[in-house]
Parts: C-alpha cells; structure tokens; sequence
C-alpha cells in the first residue's frame, strides 16, 4: 500500500467515525483545503472546517456514500454522494495532494441543494 492510500483510508475512517482528533492526524500546518465555502490554511482553519462539517453529519438521518476511488501516485480523487437534515449532497468530489504522511492540499467542489 502507498503512502497516499494509507493516509486517504486513514482519513475516511477517521470521517466515518468522525473523530476529530483522527482527521486532524492527517494534515500539517502547512495544509490548505478548498472548498466552496472558502479557502482553509492551517491546522486551527482545517480543524474548524471538520467540525462545522461533523455538526452537519452528525445529525440523525445524515449519509455518506463514497462512489469511486482513484489514487494515482500521490494523488488520490473521491466522488461521493451524501445527505443531512439539512442538504442533499448530490455530486460531490474531493482530490487529494499527499506527497508524503500527510495532505498537503485538498479541494472540494460539490452540487449541494439546500432542504426546504
């Protein structure tokens, strides 16, 4: 297994379980993540990101189904679908830099529809 793979599963069990202190393992300092909602710098940004993220699927009735999963060298590429109380998670997908024990960078980009 490469490095890049053990980290990503190491990441999305840590994310099923949503056990903060395990997602958090998996950046440095130097990480960024991307997303829609903005750009995430740091282990203190990336840490608040993962708990707004937690609250949302921590709720009743939240799913999370991981479709495909491509890694290609220190590349690692996710597309998912999910949905909470609040938001249906219709076509999401997460790439994945890990050069080496950790992500460096990550992107987020997703068709979300608000829940009347």
């Amino acid at each position: 297994m490469s490095d890049t793979e053990a980290v990503l599963d190491h990441h999305l069990e840590a994310f099923a379980t949503q056990d903060l202190d395990e997602v958090m393992i998996d950046y440095a300092e130097e990480s960024t993540v991307v997303t829609n909602l903005g750009v995430f710098r740091g282990m203190t940004e990336i840490e608040g990101l993962f708990a707004d993220i937690f609250d949302e699927f921590g709720q009743e009735g939240s799913t999370i189904e991981v479709i495909d999963t491509i890694v290609e060298d220190e590349f690692a590429y996710l597309l998912w679908h999910g949905e909470t109380p609040d938001n249906v998670y219709e076509f999401c997908t997460d790439t994945f830099y890990i050069p080496a024990e950790t992500i460096e960078f990550q992107t987020f980009a997703g068709k979300i529809e608000p829940k009347d």
